[in-house]
């Protein structure tokens, strides 16, 4: 690959030891309190390089395919571009995005179950060849618009539970995959492997086995139709947990060994995406607006009143929501909690409060009951584990503007990337050092990352 893009506009700060995380935070909003107070993220890349390391030494030797749509920025990309890491993407943006790193068409899949055809043609073009199916019609026209595209059968698990029975769900049944193989001959189109897919809120590894145990039946029901497989896609659902991490291989490695053993020829991969970047985005937020409300109003339905009528209860309003960073809680609940920036005592009393984005609309609530101290206008909200999910492409509803990204990494993560001989000259002329007791200048040192 190339390196990084050589237009690339932005930076990553170097932290020497004496400088933290959370300095790089309070330095920030100093410098927006008195610039105008817009919501902003702190990116830890040197997260991905350690979870990168923890990933290498736990599920090795499946190799990881960071899915796009996770996390777009292009500080996430490059970094894990010079890591080694291949790239499933959902889309033509997402594609022509990856290759402008100079990413191989190997090491990218195209996985998005409902194709356009014009995308067909453009990963065709592209020699994008690796992409996923699950039904017949999705075959005729990948049949009809890439010829010399290879087929990973996407197959359906069992791993609905009850907070997702109305998520939609992709996959295919071993039924259908023997039509679907007929289907594939008469049309000339080549299948090379099976994937399938566990969700991170799945608790039942046993999924896990029930998967890989149909992946292996229609490996061998290729065999009849002279497919030459040799992918298996165990898709994504990592937490970014080390724990779930070790949990799943303990489940999946003695399967792997006897239905696909090193000598198989067969490649193992994933699609990691939240595992990457969950944790490495911290997102901090401006209180615009206050208003004092009826406790009744902000329970949720059916929870019984237990407070004293004489304390207020508050709902704020903050300058990002869910036609921005927090889209995903649109489809899912909010996997953090606020955090007041500013110091307060510890028997400072706690308040009933509610938090909701700056639309005015009805969806665009963030948190829907929690404790804080009494907040005033312009104070600030951290939220953690900020980076899945929020970093895409973004709705421009009530001129929302994409927050800044401040990227970070400490002196012992880049030496790391030293010491795995991935620290090229062209990835060097993005850092720069930030000497612990700074003042960040955003204007002279960061940039958006649209």
């Amino acid at each position: 690959m190339k390196g990084f893009l050589e237009d690339a506009n932005y930076s990553i700060g170097l932290l020497d030891e004496g400088a933290t995380l959370a300095d790089v935070i309070d330095n920030c909003i100093y410098e927006h309190t008195h610039t105008g107070k817009k919501a902003f993220y702190v990116g830890d890349l040197g997260k991905l390089v350690r979870n990168n390391i923890q990933w290498q030494n736990v599920m090795a030797p499946i190799k990881p395919f960071y899915p796009v749509k996770c996390n777009s920025t292009p500080g996430v990309l490059e970094i894990l571009g010079t890591l080694g890491v291949g790239f499933a993407c959902s889309s033509k943006s997402e594609m022509a995005l990856v290759q402008d790193l100079g990413i191989s068409p190997e090491n990218i899949i195209y996985t998005n179950p409902c194709k356009q055809a014009s995308q067909i043609k453009y990963a065709a073009k592209a020699g994008i060849n690796i992409m996923t199916c699950d039904n017949d019609i999705e075959l005729k026209k990948i049949a009809r618009n890439h010829p010399n595209a290879k087929l990973l059968l996407h197959i359906a698990t069992e791993d609905i539970t009850a907070g997702e029975e109305m998520n939609m769900k992709f996959g295919t049944t071993l039924k259908n995959c023997r039509h679907l193989m007929e289907c594939a001959k008469e049309l000339g189109v080549q299948i090379v492997g099976v994937k399938f897919h566990v969700s991170g809120s799945c608790k039942d590894l046993q999924t896990y086995i029930h998967a890989i145990s149909d992946a292996r039946c229609v490996f061998d029901m290729a065999e009849e139709f002279g497919f030459k497989m040799n992918m298996l896609d165990i898709g994504g659902g990592f937490t970014g947990s080390e724990l779930q991490l070790e949990e799943v291989n303990h489940v999946i490695r003695p399967l792997l060994d006897v239905y696909f053993p090193k000598e198989s020829g067969v490649n193992v991969i994933a699609e990691p995406g939240c595992y990457y970047v969950s944790s490495a985005f911290t997102l901090a937020v401006n209180v615009i607006a206050k208003k004092t409300v009826e406790y009744d109003k902000l329970l949720p339905s059916g929870v019984e009143q237990t407070r004293n009528d004489d304390e207020p209860v508050f709902t704020y309003y903050i300058n990002d929501g869910v036609y921005g960073s927090f889209a995903s809680k649109l489809s899912e609940k909010l996997n953090t909690i606020p955090e007041v920036h500013k110091k307060y005592k510890e028997d400072e009393p706690l308040f009933a409060s509610s938090l909701w984005g700056p639309s005015c609309d009805e969806l665009d609530q963030i948190v829907e009951n929690c404790l804080l101290p009494e907040l005033s206008v312009g104070d600030w909200l951290i939220f953690d584990n900020m980076g899945s999910g929020t970093l895409g492409e973004q709705s421009t509803f009530n001129d929302y503007q994409r927050p800044l990204i401040y990227y970070m990494m400490s002196f012992s993560d880049w030496d790391e990337m030293q010491d795995a001989g991935i620290a090229s000259d062209t990835l060097m002329k993005n850092f720069f050092f930030v000497p612990s007791c700074i003042q960040l200048s955003p204007e002279e040192r960061f940039s958006t990352a649209a």
